[in-house]
């Protein structure tokens, strides 16, 4: 690859191509998860979908192995590879509102946060993510659970239309009539298809007003705390959501000083009703909590709640299954794994399925798990690289000893870094039908940095 044909592909794009030792270049090969420091060859910094396609071309012409970064923000750090060309879809944060039709078309560089500012101010919300910095098109691409997911269904539910560029260099639009096979395969089916570089959502009316509010108790009255929270998400209309999180409490002035640093649950609960608050008294008069409060919120603040206990530039590692039931015996595995819970950023929890999610046809859309009534995730975070064996080690035993309990199903989006043999089940009944669409798709799997389905199966 020459100076000149580097010259060549920055004359054939509005954006920019950077290469090692240029400006911009470190920031834009960076990411989310920081155990993982790769080096591209050359970055393509896009600004529209004529350079997505423009970059495509090029990488296949130079035999360049294709990466593709949005938000940056998965866990498996697969957004950026070793070597190869790095498609930076950052710069795309295009968001256009059709507040009549309560439908928006946003950029794949769009994140969360950004995507709720600009539907707040029309009374109106997709169905989104519960972080702000993690990007609109992975979450989505993957299948995308949030807040209203079980109100309004999985992202991939709500999407209405994409701008795809293919494996060809070629922008294609796919929609349940145009290009239908690629519409239901990106439905779930990650970024093994296509660069979607523009997505069409339907929005709903919440907000900007919503309920928020959290019950933590003690680790000691986790187990009850627990039971608890089962007995309440069986009975719960589909407005509720509620996320059962272990954590160890922060040192802010909510909390008495004396627990700082201590484990302990807590209950993160969600209304689309600001005025709901009597939909969690069972929740806020149960035992004696360290803190119990709702509140009305605007969602766009409750995104940004928790984007400090998430912080880039720290190393993570991802453990999850979907759960058959959350029995006592499931109970007592989950909390007797918690241990010292290694790691400054560690959390576990635990989030009920159910609702809008479980009512759509496993084969609707390429995302299948819609009958797991509970799942768990276990995220540990941490900065020390020295502790890298010691935390994926405890995320390891994690894992194993909830495996007895699992459906087999995993989210895709939740996938480890060390997991491609998990793919087929992330995809269950579906990945026969995606790996034939992915021979039509992306026959020479150009497209493989991600959790890949291969075209040979």
């Amino acid at each position: 690859m020459t100076d000149m044909k580097i010259e060549e592909l920055s004359e054939a794009i509005s954006g920019e191509v950077v290469t090692p030792g240029g400006e911009g270049y470190d920031e834009a090969r960076s990411v989310w998860n920081v155990r993982f420091d790769r080096r591209p060859k050359v970055i393509v910094r896009c600004r529209e979908a004529a350079d997505v396609q423009a970059a495509v071309r090029f990488a296949r012409q130079e035999d360049l192995e294709i990466s593709v970064k949005g938000g940056g923000h998965a866990y498996a750090a697969n957004t950026v590879g070793e070597g190869g060309l790095l498609i930076d879809l950052s710069a795309m944060r295009h968001i256009t509102v059709d507040a009549e039709a309560k439908t928006a078309k946003v950029g794949a560089g769009v994140k969360w946060g950004e995507f709720h500012v600009a539907t707040e101010k029309h009374g109106l919300a997709p169905v989104g993510g519960t972080v702000s910095t993690v990007g609109v098109a992975g979450f989505t691409l993957g299948g995308g659970s949030g807040y209203l997911s079980r109100k309004y269904g999985m992202g991939v539910d709500n999407l209405l239309s994409a701008d795809v560029v293919t494996a060809d260099g070629e922008l294609v639009h796919a929609s349940e009539s145009e290009n239908p096979d690629l519409f239901w395969a990106l439905r779930g089916g990650g970024g093994n298809f296509g660069i979607v570089t523009t997505f069409e959502f339907q929005l709903h009316e919440v907000g900007p007003q919503v309920l928020t509010g959290q019950v933590v108790y003690r680790f000691e009255d986790a187990a009850a705390g627990l039971r608890l929270y089962r007995e309440f998400m069986d009975e719960a209309p589909d407005e509720v959501g509620c996320y059962a999180f272990i954590l160890r409490i922060p040192p802010i002035p909510e909390f008495p000083e004396e627990s700082h640093g201590q484990l302990a649950l807590d209950l993160v609960v969600f209304h689309p009703d600001p005025t709901a608050e009597d939909a969690f008294r069972r929740l806020l008069d149960f035992g004696d909590p360290i803190l119990a409060f709702t509140m009305p919120q605007a969602l766009t603040e409750l995104l940004q709640a928790f984007d400090a206990g998430l912080p880039a530039g720290q190393r993570y590692e991802s453990g999850s299954h979907d759960l058959r039931t959350l029995s006592d015996e499931v109970i007592d595995a989950f909390l007797a794994q918690i241990g010292s819970m290694p790691g400054e950023f560690t959390m576990a929890y635990i989030g009920a399925g159910g609702g809008a999610i479980a009512r759509v046809d496993p084969a609707a859309t390429a995302f299948p798990h819609r009958d797991a009534p509970y799942g768990y995730h276990v995220l540990a975070g941490w900065m020390d690289p020295a502790q890298d064996a010691e935390v994926t080690d405890w995320v390891s035993r994690f894992q194993e000893a909830m495996t007895p309990f699992a459906t087999g199903g995993v989210y895709v989006n939740l996938l480890g870094t060390e997991e491609k043999q998990r793919v087929p089940a992330a995809y269950g009944t579906n990945y026969e039908r995606l790996v034939e669409i992915k021979k039509k798709w992306d026959p020479d799997n150009v497209f493989r940095m991600n959790h890949n389905i291969q075209p040979n199966g």
